[in-house]
């Protein structure tokens, strides 16, 4: 069985992702709450977070932590150890496709191979599935949120709105109407607002 995928986004406002102080410590609290056992991450999330990974703490692994997914249809990702010993997951796994460049001889991370030149996420979530995964969490600032949505994938969506106007770039999400089906909200102080809703397919 597929598992639940759920995506919690940081959004302004007007819908952009980016260009104001994410409330980081509301924003991975309220994430906890639901216990994924895979969290999804694009290579570019991982990407522009390399020089953060590569001087982080490495405590090691977290025996009872998620497992960390990243879909890397072009190897592009190096620091896979480094990744691994943060301290936040039990594991890596790369997500590659047929046509994922070679990897290095030695490479010891974990791989899951779907697709012909892009990782195929619906082949990807039923393996998971397969190997007992209940839920998923998308961590990504929008385009491996809009893939999953135009491929049906997703079941829940999180937002959490800050009080601001960017009035620059554009909102996170491309996919068009989409119908959604209210689950909750939450107010905090400042203004931040939580809003849950379930994805109608």
């Amino acid at each position: 069985m597929r598992p639940h995928v759920v995506a919690q986004l940081a959004v302004s406002l007007d819908g952009v992702t980016s260009g104001f102080d994410v409330d980081l410590a509301r924003f991975y609290a309220l994430a906890t709450l639901w216990q994924e056992d895979v969290t999804l991450v694009g290579a570019d999330t991982i990407l522009a977070q390399e020089t953060a990974v590569r001087a982080g703490a490495r405590p090691g692994p977290r025996a009872d932590g998620p497992l960390l997914a990243v879909v890397d249809s072009r190897a592009r990702v190096r620091e896979w150890e480094a990744l691994r010993q943060l301290g936040y997951w039990s594991d890596v796994l790369a997500l590659y496709a047929d046509q994922t460049p070679a990897r290095p001889p030695d490479a010891t991370t974990r791989e899951l191979v779907t697709g012909y030149e892009q990782v195929d996420l619906a082949e990807a979530l039923d393996v998971l599935g397969d190997r007992g995964v209940q839920t998923v969490r998308v961590d990504s600032d929008g385009a491996l949120v809009n893939a999953l949505l135009d491929l049906g994938l997703l079941d829940e969506l999180a937002l959490l709105v800050h009080p601001v106007l960017i009035g620059i770039g554009r909102p996170w999400c491309d996919t068009g109407r989409l119908p959604l089906r209210h689950a909750d909200t939450e107010v905090f102080e400042g203004g931040v607002v939580w809003l849950r809703y379930c994805v109608s397919t």
